[in-house]
């Protein structure tokens, strides 16, 4: 009965989605656009090179050295290996769906149980900070000042996720060894040659395998962008979206917030770059639309957490306890903005006001010239990783098919 129910509910949507297509297909293709955009100017241009970054440093060993020096800090904090550390700072600072990207990737290199794998893919799916500085904090928001208050919400949020995360599987009982807990330079070493030597590719194989397995994952990420682009458009058009509103601002009202946050929070739910948009136009107080937006930020959106679930549905690592995770982020951030609100931002608004605009915007200013470069130069790039990922498909296929001499 279970099966059926779930048959008819997929059927269902698939027709939903097909029916709306064909009601509103200029609204459709609007969106369709806007997800392409999003994609090829920013999500594929800034992935990209710490997806093929983190291949070889995989292939090379340099995880495996990481993971031996920094296992007496992760063990007993996150309950986690040494070789987390790598995809918790890979995870923040390319943004997601880095981490579970590398956890998968660690998961088939054997270096993580399958419970360490779902604890660590819990904590290390993060906001990079070009997109909080960047996009949100200056290009959406107009206010650099925003940035710090958002970015200390969001990561310190996730470190809490992570050890909370640490009770998730109780006492396993691991079949895999652990490092041992002592600090040795010569042991990381050793650990990084043997996994060199364990992995026969020569260089500019390790490279083009990068390069194709980097672009794979891209592809999938930007269809999911585009159809829940499309879907999120469509969800609004036929009204559901305003149904979800009206009650969740009655939520909202109970709870002491702006009825008008409820749509933008119902966006944010499908997609971060939207809600994060919608809510910094609302009537809100600011302190309520950085609540939202932390919730948001943390929440990943079920865009994002379909892109997640895709990468891990190729093992065996469960999405479940991510998707906990990412509530129980969202709920966290939301609060530690509401506490940090005072001291992160009004605080040194007032500070900042007694200094020079330059000295004062400088650093977060950085953030916009970054993130606007990347949007200019992010179709070329995208154009130019597609032709050479096409290229090595082609040359990998010929080799393939020369007969043995």
């Amino acid at each position: 009965m279970k099966s059926q129910l779930k048959t008819i509910g997929l059927a269902g949507v698939a027709v939903f989605m097909a029916a709306s297509l064909i009601v509103y297909p200029d609204q459709a293709l609007e969106a369709s656009i806007r997800g392409l955009n999003m994609w090829w100017e920013i999500v594929f241009p800034s992935l990209l090179p710490f997806f093929i970054t983190a291949e070889l440093l995989i292939g090379f060993g340099v995880v495996r050295f990481i993971g031996v020096l920094c296992e007496p800090i992760m063990r007993p904090i996150f309950k986690v290996p040494g070789v987390g550390s790598f995809v918790w700072v890979m995870g923040m600072a390319s943004g997601y769906p880095s981490g579970a990207k590398l956890t998968a990737r660690l998961r088939e290199e054997k270096q993580l149980t399958k419970i360490e794998a779902e604890r660590l893919v819990s904590f290390t799916n993060a906001s990079n900070p070009l997109f909080i500085f960047g996009a949100v904090s200056i290009g959406f928001f107009h206010n650099p000042t925003l940035g710090l208050l958002l970015a200390v919400s969001h990561y310190v949020g996730n470190a809490i996720v992570g050890v909370i995360m640490r009770f998730y599987g109780g006492h396993e009982i691991s079949t895999y060894r652990h490092e041992r807990s002592l600090f040795s330079l010569r042991r990381a070493f050793e650990a990084m040659h043997e996994t060199r030597l364990k992995d026969d590719r020569p260089f500019g194989r390790l490279f083009g395998d990068a390069v194709l397995s980097s672009i794979q994952t891209l592809l999938v990420v930007g269809g999911f962008i585009i159809i829940f682009s499309v879907l999120s458009k469509l969800l609004f058009l036929v009204g559901i979206t305003e149904v979800l509103g009206a009650f969740l601002a009655i939520l909202f009202g109970m709870a002491g917030l702006s009825g008008e946050l409820s749509l933008p929070f119902i966006s944010g739910l499908f997609e971060i770059t939207l809600g994060s948009q919608m809510t910094s136009t609302s009537h809100a107080t600011l302190q309520e639309q950085v609540m939202i937006v932390s919730f948001i930020l943390g929440f990943n959106g079920f865009s994002i957490q379909a892109q997640v679930a895709s990468i891990l549905a190729e093992t065996d690592i469960r999405f479940l306890p991510y998707f906990i995770a990412r509530i129980l982020h969202g709920v966290i951030a939301s609060t530690l903005s509401f506490f940090f609100f005072q001291p992160l931002y009004v605080e040194r608004q007032a500070f900042h006001q007694h200094e020079t605009p330059v000295l004062n915007q400088t650093p977060l200013l950085t953030f916009e010239h970054w993130f606007h470069w990347i949007v200019q130069i992010g179709p070329l790039v995208t154009i130019g990783a597609l032709a050479v990922g096409a290229w090595l498909l082609i040359y990998n296929r010929s080799n393939r098919n020369k007969p043995l001499s």
